[in-house]
C-alpha cells in the first residue's frame, strides 16, 4: 500500500518524540508501524559480462523479486513476477541466462531457474518438492551451475554440477555430510568444496573431477573456518578465508604445486581489529574488494595480487555490506549494502576515480530516513569478566530510565549489528529503548568468542542476559520494571531461556520461530540441520541429560510473563511444533499467550503484508506489556 507522505511524515515524527504530550490513537500507531515496515530494499548485484546492466533482488513489489538495470541506475525493469520470494542472481558468462532461485512459501526448499535477462523462456531445473538446493554461480564455459543438493540423501549436501540444457546434475563428490561447491578451476579439471565438520569447523578440499580424488586443503586440528574458496585466472592459487590457527579470519591463498599438491595457508591480508568477511576477485585475477567486520560495521581495502599490497578503500555510506560484484574489467564495483537508518541499495564505485553512486533508492514513504536512529556500541562484562557489547538504539531526546527491548540475534553464530530493523525503527519511533547484545557465542569476534557456549556451556549464554540486563539498568537506561526480551530463531531460545531462568525479570516477552525443546528440534528439523548442530547445542543420543536440562520447556511451568509466539507454517529449520508446545503449555495454565502463525512464510518472513502484520503485533504487545510511555 501506498502511503501519503505528507500524512505520515506527520505520525512519524509524532510518534518519535519522547516526552510529548501523547494522543496518538490506535490508527496512529498503526499507520506509523506500517510506514516503517513498509520499506523496501535492493540488494544481490550481479553484473552482465559487458558490464551495461546489472541484475539485483529487490522488494519493491512487496515480496523479493529479480530486477535489471542499467549500470547507471536507470531502465530499472523488473523480471519476475512470483509469489514466493526469488533470493539471488547471477548473470552467465554468455550473456544471454539468468540463473536465479526461489524458496518457495519463504520455506528452505530452495530451487533453482534459469531464464533469459527479459525473464523469458524461464525452466526450474531442480526437481521440485521438499530438496534444499543452494545456487553458486555459473562455471567460465556457461554450460553448467555450481550448486549443492540434499535431493538424494535429506541428511547431507552434496556439490554438483548442473548442465543448464538438460537439468541433469553429476554430483562432484561422494564424501558424506553437508558439502558445498565453490569453485571450478579455469580448465574444469578441478573444483574446491566445502564441507562442515560441525558449525563454526569445516574444511575446503580440492577434488580431481576425472578420478574423483579429494585433497585436503586446511589440516587443522582446532575448530577452524575456512572461506571463499576462488581460484586464481592461471589455476595455481586458490583464495581462501582462514582462522586456522589463529582467532580472527583473515586472507590467504594456497599456492598449488605443477603437480597439484597444495601448499599452506599463506595469510595476505589480517587485521588485530576487525574479521575477514568477504571477497570479490576481478576477472583477470589482479585485483580482490576485501571486506572486513569491524565490531559490525564493513569496511573495504583493495588487495593487489601481484605485490601482494593492500591499501585502505573509500569510507563507505553503509554501515553493512551484504554483497559485492566487481565488472569483468575491474574497473566497476557493485555493491549492496544498508545502514541501521538506511534501507539496503545498491551503489556503484567507479575504483580509479574513487566516486561512489547510489543506484536504487528502495521506497520509504512516509519515513523521514534522518528521522530513524543510529545505534551506539556499548560494551559491558559478563558475570565471569568476559567483554560483551551491543549496539543501543534510544529515541530522540529520552533521558533517565525508561522501557527497554532486549533483541537477541538469531545463530547462535550470528551477529547484532547496525542494520535496518523495522521492528527496532518502530519501537523506538514509539518511544521504546532497544539493545541487540552480542553475547558470547556471536560471531564477529573471533573464534574464541564464538565457541564460548557450545554445549554445556550455554549456560554461561543464558547468565549474559542477567549480565546484559543488569547493565542497562545500572547505567540509568533500563527501568527494571518495564523490560521486554525479543529474538527469532536462537534469539527465539533466548527469550524463552530468559523467562525461565529469570521469571520475574521481563514484563514481556516476544519468541519468533524460536527452539524451546531440543528434544522435538533434533526430531523434526531437517536432517542435515540437525547433523552439523551436535557441537553447538549437544548430541541428542548420547548427551540427551544435558539437552533437556537446557531446553527451556521443561521449566515452563514456571513462566508468567506475558509472550507473543510469532512463527512461519512453513518453516523447516525450527518446525511450528516448537510454537505449538509453548502455546498449548501456556494456554493450559492461562499465562497470558499470543499466538501469530503465517501459513506462508517459513524461517522468518519475506512479504510485506506479512511483515507490516509482525510489526504491527510486536509493536502493540511490547506497548501493552512495558506501559504508556511517559
Amino acid at each position: 500500500m501506498r502511503i501519503l507522505a505528507s500524512v505520515m511524515a506527520t505520525a512519524f515524527l509524532a510518534a518519535a518524540t519522547p516526552g510529548m504530550a501523547q494522543s496518538a490513537s490506535d490508527s496512529d500507531v498503526a499507520r506509523t508501524v506500517e510506514a516503517i515496515a513498509s520499506i523496501r530494499s535492493a540488494g544481490g548485484p550481479s553484473f552482465s559480462p559487458d558490464g551495461s546492466r546489472i541484475a539485483y533482488i529487490s522488494s519493491t513489489s512487496g515480496i523479493p523479486q529479480l530486477w535489471t538495470m542499467a549500470a547507471d541506475g536507470s531502465e530499472a525493469r523488473q523480471i519476475t513476477r512470483l509469489n514466493d520470494p526469488v533470493q539471488s542472481v547471477d548473470w552467465s558468462p554468455s550473456g544471454d541466462q539468468l540463473a536465479w532461485d526461489v524458496a518457495p512459501g519463504g520455506g528452505l526448499n530452495v530451487q533453482i531457474y534459469v531464464s533469459r535477462p527479459d525473464g523469458s523462456d524461464a525452466r526450474r531445473l531442480t526437481a521440485g518438492g521438499r530438496e534444499n538446493n543452494a545456487l553458486t554461480g555459473w562455471t567460465d564455459d556457461g554450460r553448467r551451475l555450481m550448486a549443492a543438493s540434499n535431493s538424494r540423501d535429506p541428511a547431507r549436501f552434496e556439490p554438483v554440477l548442473i548442465d543448464v540444457a538438460t537439468g541433469v546434475a553429476t554430483p562432484v563428490s561422494d564424501g558424506a555430510g553437508v558439502s558445498r561447491l565453490l569453485d571450478l578451476s579455469p580448465d574444469g579439471r578441478h573444483a574446491v568444496i566445502t564441507r562442515l565438520v560441525s558449525r563454526g569447523d569445516n574444511n575446503l578440499y580440492l577434488v580431481d573431477l576425472t578420478t574423483g580424488a579429494e585433497t585436503l586443503l586446511t589440516p587443522h586440528t582446532e575448530t577452524a573456518t575456512f572461506g571463499w574458496g576462488e581460484f586464481s585466472p592461471d589455476g595455481r592459487r586458490i583464495h581462501v578465508l582462514s582462522n586456522g590457527g589463529r582467532d580472527r579470519l583473515a586472507f590467504g591463498v594456497i599456492d598449488l604445486e605443477p603437480d597439484g599438491a597444495p601448499g599452506p595457508i599463506r595469510i595476505i591480508a589480517e587485521r588485530a581489529d576487525a574479521e575477514a568477511e568477504s571477497a570479490s576477485l576481478s576477472h583477470d585475477g589482479r585485483r580482490a574488494a576485501l571486506f572486513w567486520n569491524a565490531s559490525g560495521r564493513s569496511e573495504l581495502s583493495w588487495l593487489d595480487t601481484d605485490s601482494g599490497a593492500v591499501t585502505p578503500g573509500p569510507a563507505l555510506p553503509m554501515d553493512i555490506v551484504s554483497a559485492s560484484a566487481l565488472s569483468r574489467d575491474g574497473e566497476t564495483l557493485a555493491l549492496s549494502g544498508s545502514g541501521a537508518n538506511r534501507p539496503g541499495d545498491i551503489h556503484r564505485l567507479d575504483i580509479a576515480a574513487g566516486t561512489l553512486v547510489q543506484l536504487t533508492h528502495s521506497a520509504h514513504d512516509g519515513v523521514d530516513l534522518d528521522t530513524l536512529v543510529r545505534p551506539t556500541l556499548v560494551t559491558y562484562q559478563a558475570h565471569d569478566g568476559v567483554e560483551l557489547s551491543g549496539w543501543l538504539y534510544r529515541p530522540h531526546g529520552a533521558t533517565g530510565p525508561g522501557p527497554v527491548v532486549f533483541n537477541y540475534h538469531g545463530g547462535p553464530e550470528g551477529q547484532s549489528r547496525p542494520s535496518m530493523s523495522d521492528v527496532t525503527q518502530a519501537l523506538v519511533a514509539r518511544g521504546i529503548t532497544v539493545f541487540a547484545p552480542n553475547v558470547r557465542g556471536s560471531s564477529g569476534f573471533g573464534k574464541r568468542f564464538v565457541n564460548l557456549d557450545n554445549g554445556a556451556l550455554r549456560v554461561d549464554g543464558v547468565r549474559d542476559i542477567k549480565a546484559t540486563t543488569d547493565h542497562l539498568v545500572a547505567a540509568g537506561i533500563a527501568d527494571p520494571g518495564r523490560l521486554g526480551i525479543m529474538g527469532g530463531s536462537y534469539g527465539g531460545y533466548m527469550v524463552m531461556a530468559g523467562v525461565t531462568e529469570y521469571p520475574e525479570m521481563f514484563a514481556g516477552g516476544a519468541n519468533l520461530f524460536g527452539v524451546v525443546n531440543f528434544e522435538t528440534f533434533f526430531a523434526q528439523t531437517e536432517p542435515w540441520m540437525a547433523a552439523i548442530s551436535t557441537v553447538e547445542y549437544g548430541n541428542p543420543v548420547t548427551e540427551a541429560d544435558m539437552l533437556r536440562a537446557l531446553s527451556p520447556i521443561h521449566k515452563i511451568d514456571i513462566v508468567t510473563t506475558p509472550l507473543i509466539i510469532l512463527h512461519g507454517a512453513n518453516d523447516t529449520n525450527v518446525p511450528v511444533v516448537e510454537a505449538e508446545q509453548i502455546v498449548n503449555s501456556l494456554r493450559a495454565r492461562d499465562v497470558p499467550v499470543e499466538y501469530v502463525l503465517f501459513p506462508d512464510e517459513g524461517h522468518g518472513w519475506r512479504k510485506l503484508p506479512n511483515r507490516i502484520r509482525s510489526t504491527t503485533a510486536l509493536v502493540s504487545f511490547f506497548e501493552r506489556t512495558l506501559g504508556p510511555r511517559p
